[in-house]
Formats: C-alpha cells, structure tokens, sequence
C-alpha cells in the first residue's frame, strides 16, 4: 500500500520561491512507487492568522485542510528562511492543527542565503517535537538557491547534490511512515 506525503508550502510572500522548489521536490516523490502526495499550499489554503479558542467552531478554511493532514502518513515541509526561522503562515498552519500531526515523520526541505534555511529547519524541528511528530535527521537544505538555475532556465542545474539529498531524505521518510503507520495501527498513539 502507498503512503500519503502531504507537502507542505510555507511561504506566502509574493514572488516566492516555494512552489518551485516544493514542485521538484512532489515531482522526485512522485517518482517512487511508495507515495502518493498532496500538495498543500498555504498561501491557497489562506487560513485565518488569529487563532480561534478552545470552544469556538473551526473556520472553514481550517476544517477543509484538516482531513488532508489527518489522513497524511508523512509530511514534507518546504520552507524558506527569513530572519533565521520560518514563516509565520507556517507557525499558524502547525497551530491550528494538533491530532493531525501526532505520530508522523516530517521531512524539513529548507531554502535561503548561506544556510540553506538550516536555522528554519532547527527551529521547526522544536516545534514538531513539541506537536508529537517525528523529524527526520536527513533534511534538504538549498544554499543560495537562486545560483543554481541551468542555463536553459529549469532548475535546479544538475551537479548540485540536490538529487542525492532528496533520495536520501525520502528514503528516511518511507521507512519511518511505514514504522510509524504501523504503530498507530498496532496501537493508537496517546500523547
């Protein structure tokens, strides 16, 4: 049986980058005979900034995407880096949901300056900890992303490694989604 990949877009900016590197990355996915993905994108899912109290009913917006992650067996979360962490439509996408998280592996596909978007990655890495997932060690990380577009214009030019990084990193995600599905099947997870 497949496994659900849900892949997350976190920017919301105008002249993103995020479709295009989440593009690539859904298209290496969907290569494998073991996954099936759905890409959500935040800056279309537009959920509300303020979040809604305990006892009020969920807006529209966030009951619509809640049966896509709550039926996703793995997430891969493709963020930038602004001001070394992540976007705040990421932080209020991971806020709005919490069930929907628990037991799951997440691979952190991370872009940016220098860093290639690793203190993103680190600090998501807290918070999903903190929503009872399970961050993967092997991450995609995109140093300086804009210098690696082919003089044809596709991207990413090949020779950059990002190919070997992104085997690598599904690899991981499979094996702990199948781990992890089968325990929640076993035995349905209790935080």
């Amino acid at each position: 049986m497949r496994l659900r990949l849900a892949v997350i877009v976190a920017s919301t900016r105008n002249g993103r980058f995020g479709p295009t590197v989440a593009e690539w990355f859904t298209g290496r996915a969907d290569r494998r005979g073991d996954l099936e993905t759905d890409l959500i994108d935040l800056a279309v899912t537009a959920l509300p900034p303020t979040l809604a109290d305990t006892d009020e009913p969920l807006p529209a917006k966030v009951a619509d995407l809640a049966p896509r992650l709550a039926t996703a067996d793995a997430f891969a979360v493709v963020t930038p880096e602004y001001n070394s962490s992540f976007p705040a439509p990421l932080k209020t996408a991971l806020d709005w949901y919490y069930q929907e998280w628990h037991a799951k592996p997440v691979a952190i596909v991370s872009y940016g300056r220098e860093t290639g978007g690793l203190y993103a990655a680190a600090q998501l890495r807290q918070v999903f900890t903190e929503l009872h997932a399970v961050a993967i060690r092997n991450t995609v990380t995109l140093p300086c992303y804009w210098e690696q577009f082919a003089a044809d214009g596709s991207w990413p030019r090949p020779g950059t490694g990002y190919e070997a990084a992104v085997k690598t990193t599904l690899d991981q995600l499979v094996w702990w989604a199948r781990a992890l599905r089968t325990a929640r099947d076993e035995h349905p997870y209790q935080p």
